[in-house]
């Protein structure tokens, strides 16, 4: 494999995961570093993974040959739910070969490869295997993308706890202002708050703000 591999993870469901893996692929790929998505596992699909198509439509583009090939989306779920749980009410195993294979076959045409997964850091994969299991075994940093809504700081402060624990790199917090609005007091402060918390104890990682409705980006040390 030649790309930079990036596992794009969240501090929760719906925390923004899906615009944020796109976005960065939209700005990376106009900066020049060829960049494209895959979805670990997507659940809640036939055929085709919405994640993916979602990806596309921030990135400006149609379907890729990579998606017809189904390398951007090796396996597909139809119940909406964990993975774990999804491959049992389909009745059959994760293919984490399948998937790796993919995964490889995409790092050799790309410079970068924006990985998204499902749900948070703890989400099982297998009864016995976790989402963070699956990073750690690839050595993949991470990209955790988090929000100013109520309880974040919570959240965030667990996942960073896990990922120090596992020894696993934070490459970046990717902050999704999308939540701002609902309280922008507190969406403020946990800005100024996270940006604390990083300084002191993960000083290396890029801070990177998600717009709302804009695609204007800054990134911070």
């Amino acid at each position: 494999m030649s790309a930079q591999i990036y596992f794009v993870s969240g501090i929760d469901t719906a925390i923004g995961k899906t615009f944020t893996t796109g976005f960065l692929a939209k700005i990376w790929n106009e900066q020049g570093i060829r960049t494209i998505t895959q979805k670990l596992i997507q659940t809640g699909n036939v055929d085709i993974s919405e994640d993916i198509e979602q990806h596309r439509a921030i990135m400006g583009c149609g379907l890729l040959p990579e998606d017809q090939q189904k390398l951007t989306m090796p396996e597909i779920f139809t119940y909406p739910a964990s993975p774990h749980l999804a491959a049992r009410l389909d009745g059959r195993a994760i293919n984490f070969e399948q998937i790796q294979q993919a995964t490889e076959q995409l790092a050799a045409g790309y410079d970068c490869i924006l990985l998204e997964g499902a749900g948070g850091l703890m989400v099982p994969l297998t009864e016995e295997f976790l989402t963070i299991d699956y990073i750690q075994t690839h050595n993949y940093p991470v990209i955790l993308v988090t929000s100013g809504r109520l309880g974040s700081i919570n959240h965030t402060l667990l996942s960073l706890e896990l990922l120090k624990l596992r020894g696993v790199q934070l490459y970046a917090i990717a902050f999704n202002h999308a939540d701002n609005s609902k309280d922008p007091l507190i969406a403020e402060d946990t800005i100024a708050y996270l940006k604390q918390y990083l300084q002191r104890d993960f000083a290396d990682t890029t801070w990177v703000d998600i717009p709302a409705l804009n695609l204007a980006l800054s990134s911070h040390k």
